[in-house]
């Protein structure tokens, strides 16, 4: 059984997915543990491999093609990611997180410890790029 769980930034895809990974003892394939990897990689902090990802599209399209490789390589498991639901196709179950905005920015603030009008311009700015992005790359809109 494979499942996607994705939803936008503070919607709760990581919690959702490691609970849901752990009572269905499948394994997790985390778009954000493959970013965690790729910056060790190359030395960097998260944040500075976030701002080197945002002028390096190629980070994402390595993600995305990376999570989507292990993931068929799996016969059971609990991928997350914005983009799980369209890169894994022969997902059993697809799962999109929605959260309003205004929780999300709350939840992301508490979690990286920033204020929340910080968080609130930074995570729209985000996902507008991101848009773009899988608007370019993959044609989502």
């Amino acid at each position: 059984m494979k499942i996607t769980i994705s939803g936008l930034p503070g919607s709760g895809t990581t919690t959702v997915a490691k609970i849901l990974a752990k009572k269905l003892n499948l394994k997790l394939i985390s778009a954000g543990e493959i970013f965690r990897e790729l910056a060790a990689k190359k030395g960097m902090t998260l944040i500075e491999f976030g701002k080197y990802a945002e002028n390096n599209p190629d980070v994402d399209l390595l993600i995305d093609k990376t999570q989507k490789e292990m993931a068929e390589k799996e016969e059971n498991a609990v991928v997350e990611g914005r983009l799980s639901g369209y890169m894994v196709k022969n997902a059993d179950l697809k799962v999109w997180l929605f959260a309003d905005a205004e929780i999300r920015y709350e939840r992301i603030a508490k979690r990286e410890h920033k204020d929340i009008a910080v968080v609130r311009s930074e995570t729209k700015k985000r996902e507008e790029l991101e848009k773009r992005r899988y608007e370019k790359f993959y044609s989502i809109n």
